[in-house]
């Protein structure tokens, strides 16, 4: 797309959108730019070893186009890149790409925005085409098909994750506000008929409060097609024993979004061993987290908290070791552990240098 239309969907995004999405913006940047990314050297009498920290030359974001434009989601994939150092970010966005989007993008810096959607903007960001260039690491969230498409292409580029239906858990005693424990889980819910929202709670009667507010939100709610089958399918709500049985599902579970809807949500946060995200009172809603939060909105899902991480400025790097020794004393260790490995050349590769000592 042309800078001319990227400028014409700037200018007709509504003014407030703008200024939300350029506090969004700010507060992404300031976040990202805390997260450690260091190179170092340490020197000593054996010489010198270290890690240099350099981004990769080009990433590309996939903004689904769907059922709504989240151009939130590119703010929170291009910002951490540029945090990163990336010289070059682009953008695969199926057509016709809304306004907002192009509005996002220009307030992230991206450089570039092409009308391509779906396995095959995957596919074009992986291996390159006439009009839009290979990348080294792809990033964003995008429907079954992207998600199988970054699966098959990874090797051939870098992908942040296969991120699936989005999930959020709601951890709640019975002091908690049951119209806020509702809301907060039908905003999840109306992402996707496969989303999840799941509330947590060892009051009963809490429970059953959450289930009428939730019916009578969603009757006013104008995605109300999407969460008949999202809470038919995927969310409930459980009654625990105690708020330990409901952290011990949590940390099995391992949510995407762990709302902690409790009088003192700080008291148990060190329970929290696996979530993308940790939201902590009812003044910290997961929906602040979706937008102006500040940290990557880009999370882990289906379990793979136990392992993967949000979306941040390190999956834009790597890391490249620095060996500068003089350290004779190491040839012959390392001789003997290649000998044993049975690897003649390596180890021979330390005795031609023991020989000249």
């Amino acid at each position: 797309m042309t800078a001319a239309e990227i400028d014409a969907a700037f200018d007709e995004t509504p003014a407030d959108v703008r200024d939300a999405m350029q506090l969004a913006a700010g507060r992404i940047e300031a976040f990202h730019k805390r997260q450690p990314a260091i190179s170092w050297l340490d020197s000593g009498e054996a010489g010198i070893l270290g890690q240099l920290v350099r981004p990769v030359d080009r990433a590309g974001v996939y903004v689904p186009g769907g059922t709504a434009p989240l151009f939130s989601s590119l703010l929170m994939a291009a910002i951490p890149a540029r945090v990163a150092g990336v010289p070059e970010v682009i953008v695969c966005s199926p057509p016709p790409v809304h306004p907002a989007i192009l509005a996002a993008a220009r307030i992230a810096g991206v450089d570039r925005v092409f009308r391509a959607g779906g396995a095959q903007a995957i596919a074009a960001m992986a291996y390159g085409t006439e009009t839009i260039p290979k990348v080294d690491k792809i990033a964003g969230a995008g429907g079954l098909f992207v998600t199988l498409a970054k699966r098959q292409v990874y090797g051939a580029v870098g992908i942040d994750g296969l991120l699936g239906p989005t999930e959020t858990m709601v951890i709640a005693d019975a002091r908690a506000n049951p119209a806020y424990a509702a809301a907060d889980l039908l905003a999840q819910a109306e992402h996707d008929v496969l989303a999840s929202a799941i509330l947590l709670t060892p009051d009963a009667a809490f429970a059953e409060a959450v289930q009428a507010e939730a019916e009578a939100q969603r009757a006013t709610l104008s995605r109300s097609a999407i969460l008949d089958q999202s809470l038919a399918h995927n969310s409930g709500i459980v009654v625990t024993r105690d708020l330990d049985e409901a952290f011990d599902l949590a940390n099995a579970y391992a949510p995407e979004h762990l709302c902690l809807l409790l009088a003192e949500p700080w008291r148990y946060l060190g329970r929290v061993r696996h979530a993308g995200g940790v939201f902590l009172g009812e003044g910290s809603f997961e929906v602040l987290g979706d937008y102006v939060a500040g940290p990557s909105h880009v999370m882990p899902t289906a379990g793979t908290a136990r392992f993967a991480s949000p979306l941040n400025v390190l999956d834009f790097v790597k890391l490249v070791n620095v060996i500068g020794l003089d350290a004779p004393e190491l040839y012959a260790p390392a001789a003997r552990m290649a000998e044993a490995e049975a690897l003649d050349a390596h180890a021979h590769a330390a005795k031609v240098r023991i020989k000249d000592l």
